[in-house]
Parts: C-alpha cells; structure tokens; sequence
C-alpha cells in the first residue's frame, strides 16, 4: 500500500480494494503464523505488554530494589560457602554487609528489606567447621545452622 488514496474515492472501498488486490498477487499467502491462533488472546489485557515480551525475549528480569538486595544477600552466603580462603569470606561478607547498612541508612522502593547485616565472625566460623577436614563439604539445606539475615522490624 504504497500509493496514495485518490481524491473523491472512500477510504474504505479504496483499502478495500489494495487488500483484494494483495491477495490476489499472493502478498498475503505463508506469512509467518498463517491458520494458527494469535498468542495470549485469552489473556487480560496489560497496557505493559509489549515490555513484558521485550524482556522475556531478552532474557531479563526485574526485581524492586529490594527484592534484589535480599536475592543479592543469598548469593552472596552461597559464595561465602564456597571461598577458598578465611579472608576471602571476610570481603564477600563485609562486601554485602556495606550494602545492607547503605539500603537500611536509605531505604529503598517496594517491600520492606527485611535484612540485617550478616554476622561476618559467625560466617568464617561456619565457613571454618565446613572445612575442617580441608576437603569441600557439600551445601547444607536451608535453614540447617546456615547463616541468616535477621528481620529489621525486631
């Protein structure tokens, strides 16, 4: 539909006539998705939509700040876990421990943070009786004598 509509013809009859014509040259035949449903039909409808396919295509997720810090928090204890050296564990902590403290000082948007900074004594003390033999033990269950972060609201 590159031409111009001519003057003194309806649009509709005009647009009308372009598609019948298409069709006729075959423009239209195997389009991609041809004879199948159109996805998320039945779904409600979502002013964001076209974001949230953006970013599924993409791969990307979004967290509220401070989802993101408690997520942030998590990782960090896994590799506390998993450092080769007492004063390796001791950076990762106080690494995430800073960032605790700076989100406590400022909260952030959504949710409440819910976090405490971590005991780092506590952590190199765990992270020493994993590894008393020397040998990599392999990850405890959640809630069985790992490290923590305690509610703020106390």
């Amino acid at each position: 539909m590159t031409e111009r509509k001519p003057p003194g013809i309806d649009s509709e009859t005009w647009a009308d006539r372009q598609i019948r014509e298409a069709a006729e040259r075959g423009e239209f035949d195997a389009l991609p998705g041809m004879g199948r449903p159109l996805p998320d039909l039945d779904q409600p409808y979502d002013d964001l939509w076209w974001v949230r396919k953006k970013m599924s295509r993409e791969g990307l997720s979004y967290l509220p700040p401070a989802l993101a810090l408690r997520k942030e928090a998590e990782d960090a204890l896994a590799a506390a876990r998993r450092a080769r050296s007492e004063p390796e564990v001791r950076r990762i902590v106080a690494g995430i421990n800073e960032r605790i403290r700076a989100a406590l000082r400022m909260p952030p948007p959504g949710p409440p943070l819910g976090l405490e900074p971590f005991d780092a004594e506590e952590v190199a003390r765990e992270w020493r009786e994993e590894r008393g033999d020397g040998r990599p033990r392999p990850a405890r269950p959640p809630g069985k004598g790992r490290p923590r972060a305690r509610p703020a609201d106390r």
